[in-house]
């Protein structure tokens, strides 16, 4: 696999994931990736790398991400599919969190977890970035599936 991209300036220059593909070949090579849609690594770092509840405001042990690892009930599918799975189900998030909420690609230990099950992630080792075009991908690999796939039909 080539290097992701490097941005050429900003604070956050981190590697930019620009495919599933290359997404999912980092998935493949099994080192416990999350994937957190925020600000950034920046911003959530310097603060105090936990996220708050939404609902109650409670401080929680880690930050709020989701794992990329291929589940064996997956079975034989494609790594891309499900990365775009992934993806797809928190594409939501943009909208919903504001501006300059984007997802990015993480190394880190699950320490808790939130209120929806999700894990809470600490000892944090920012990745790179995913590339919005790999967001379009994953709703394109998402909309060729034959079955509904019921709730991950999210309006824009």
């Amino acid at each position: 696999m080539t290097a992701p991209d490097k941005p050429t300036a900003g604070a956050d220059a981190l590697p930019v994931l620009r495919s599933l593909k290359e997404l999912a070949e980092l998935v493949e090579r099994g080192e416990r990736l999350f994937v957190r849609w925020s600000r950034g690594p920046e911003a959530d770092l310097e603060e105090t790398a936990v996220s708050t509840d939404d609902l109650t405001g409670v401080s929680m042990p880690g930050l709020s991400a989701n794992p990329l690892d291929v589940e064996p009930w997956w079975q034989d599918r494609s790594t891309e599919l499900w990365v775009a799975r992934r993806l797809h189900d928190y594409s939501h998030l943009p909208r919903e969190k504001g501006p300059g909420v984007r997802p990015w690609v993480l190394v880190g230990r699950v320490a808790g977890r939130g209120p929806d099950n999700e894990p809470l992630v600490r000892d944090v080792e920012p990745v790179g970035w995913i590339d919005e075009d790999v967001i379009g991908q994953a709703e394109g690999e998402v909309a060729e599936q034959e079955e509904r796939w019921g709730p991950l039909r999210r309006e824009r």
